[in-house]
């Protein structure tokens, strides 16, 4: 499997995902946000955490515009993988990848520290390695991680087993507690925790792996 991680300025988990591809068999190629095309051959897109541009205008609206963002939208469309983490989620729903936004927080404050997670579905190439309720330790590290959609959006989340992550303790005020959601095909996942921060053991915790592996091998197989 071919992974593109691209990076932004104000990007700090981009080498974090690399290595957890890495570790989990990808063959990784970094991206930088002004390339305006990517690497032949790529299966999937990962867009990091961090605090893209500073977080000016709304976390992810410039980063959602950069050169490598048309190529981001034609990779999607034509059925490609696309993850996006924490400042990543921001950006794919910015981009139009995925619906609703990453609001403010309701405590008003930044969250950092590790957080129960549980699988809401296993139909799709992230989550097959998991268990459907599955409890996973996660961390979090977030100031705008609220997610926000209309009611008839999160119904229609629901609805079609698109609510990938939802959280046990609600941190920040997303409705329904939803970590992560996917896109209508099941090909483009956007999650506020951080599972490459999860992926070794001297990480604290490993359940983040089986993520990257659960990919790897989706793909290898298809």
């Amino acid at each position: 499997m071919k992974a593109a991680v691209l990076t932004f300025p104000g990007s700090n988990c981009d080498r974090d995902l690399a290595v957890a591809f890495e570790q989990a068999g990808a063959e990784v190629h970094r991206v930088w946000h002004k390339d305006t095309d990517l690497p032949v051959g790529i299966d999937i897109v990962a867009i990091p955490g961090g605090f893209s541009f500073g977080d000016y205008l709304r976390c992810g609206a410039i980063a959602a515009q950069s050169p490598i963002g048309a190529a981001v939208r034609a990779h999607a469309a034509r059925g490609g993988y696309v993850l996006g983490i924490c400042n990543g989620f921001q950006v794919l729903t910015e981009m139009g990848l995925l619906p609703g936004a990453l609001m403010r927080n309701a405590g008003l404050k930044f969250i950092c520290k590790p957080l129960e997670l549980q699988v809401a579905t296993r139909d799709s190439a992230f989550t097959g390695g998991y268990e459907k309720g599955q409890r996973l330790m996660v961390p979090v590290a977030h100031h705008d991680g609220n997610y926000t959609a209309d009611a008839e959006t999160v119904a229609r989340l629901q609805g079609e087993d698109r609510v990938a992550f939802t959280y046990s303790n609600n941190p920040n005020g997303s409705v329904g507690s939803i970590a992560g959601i996917l896109s209508e095909n099941r090909r483009v996942l956007g999650m506020m925790p951080h599972p490459e921060r999860a992926s070794e053991a001297s990480h604290g915790s490993t359940d983040g792996a089986a993520l990257f592996r659960s990919l790897t091998g989706a793909l290898a197989l298809a």
